[in-house]
């Protein structure tokens, strides 16, 4: 009688895994510890099958598992997770009914089973080494969450604009999860490994935040006693966004849930969050007196797009024309949206929205 496809499957990574210790001198004289990998998914066809076969070909020693929290999606994503999962068992799909982030990761977290915890998203891809190198450090510097750099790479033009913009401190910041540096204790990271015991010591992420709760969730951990890690050894590709009004759209949200961030999180901010904002308001009233009659006003924004041409210029070496030719716009998209979104963040939001009267009873 042949073996199922599943005892098949099982017998290959038994084999892979013998491989790899055989490979590494020393790899049987310590125990690794097993690993889930969460991942909450919505509309994810086009990177879905790529992201998950990244995962699933680690080279890590230990056992790994795949929860994969599947939104109801437009496209074929969930069609995709479900034929995945039948080819390896040690993937397990769940509903996340409300599409969103936060709520997609808790029920993931919830429904796996290992005691560190890999966060990954649907457009992300794993180098071979990424879980090894995120166990390696967390075991090395004790720290509750473990991150690396957020490594955007682009297809098209405008993508491979974007993934520059995203890796320079003229786009960015100084944030080393994307534009690298060395080893150490941060704020934040992207994605992250966590102790499945910080998350539960805090409560696992905050669903009110359906933006940038990931920093959110880090700066709790931090308050709590634990300890945030960097480190350039662990290194994601991330696909940045295909068209200028979906980037627009993704900064001015985010600048929207980073002042909520603040809200929430007294003395959170500093002039890296706060200096979008502050470019907005200055150019604003330079227009506005330039517009007026008094012209020195438009030397503000003036100013700002020549110091945005002048920094592409330096920042877009090496570039292909066409995405050199772009990244002038795509810097100012990226400031000002962030900028905008951070100004016009509503009071109430990532506020629970108020029981509707007779809501209990029903």
């Amino acid at each position: 009688m042949n073996p199922s496809p599943h005892a098949q499957h099982a017998q290959q990574q038994d084999q892979q895994r013998e491989q790899r210790h055989d490979r590494r001198p020393g790899a049987d004289d310590r125990t690794w510890p097993a690993v889930s990998i969460v991942m909450p998914v919505l509309n994810e066809q086009r990177h879905l099958t790529d992201s998950v076969r990244r995962i699933m070909s680690q080279d890590y020693p230990g056992d790994l598992e795949l929860v994969l929290a599947v939104g109801p999606s437009r496209d074929r994503t969930e069609e995709i997770a479900g034929r995945l999962a039948g080819e390896d068992p040690r993937i397990v799909v769940v509903a996340n009914p409300t599409g969103r982030t936060p709520q997609g990761l808790n029920i993931a977290i919830k429904a796996s089973q290992y005691s560190i915890i890999v966060r990954v998203d649907g457009h992300s891809l794993l180098p071979p080494d990424y879980v090894r190198a995120a166990v390696e450090t967390m075991e090395e510097s004790g720290a509750d969450n473990v991150g690396g750099i957020m490594a955007a790479e682009g297809v098209t033009a405008f993508e491979k604009a974007v993934a520059r913009a995203m890796t320079s401190k003229l786009g960015v910041g100084n944030a080393r999860f994307h534009t690298g540096g060395e080893a150490g204790e941060v704020e934040t990271v992207y994605l992250g490994t966590f102790r499945r015991s910080a998350l539960e010591r805090v409560g696992g992420y905050d669903e009110t935040f359906t933006r940038a709760q990931d920093w959110e969730m880090n700066h709790r951990i931090r308050q709590s006693g634990g300890r945030i890690f960097f480190t350039p050894r662990m290194r994601v590709t991330y696909r940045p966004r295909p068209n200028l009004r979906a980037l627009a759209k993704q900064y001015f949200h985010t600048g929207r849930w980073r002042r909520v961030v603040g809200r929430e999180h007294q003395g959170t901010l500093n002039l890296r969050y706060l200096a979008p904002p502050i470019a907005v308001l200055a150019m604003t009233a330079g227009a506005v007196a330039g517009a007026f009659g008094f012209w020195p006003g438009w030397i503000l924004p003036g100013g700002y797009a020549a110091a945005m041409v002048a920094g592409a210029a330096v920042e877009g070496r090496g570039l292909p024309f066409g995405a050199w030719l772009r990244l002038p716009l795509v810097f100012a998209t990226m400031h000002l949206t962030w900028g905008v979104g951070f100004l016009t963040s509503p009071p109430g939001l990532g506020q629970p929205a108020p029981a509707k009267p007779g809501g209990a009873a029903r």
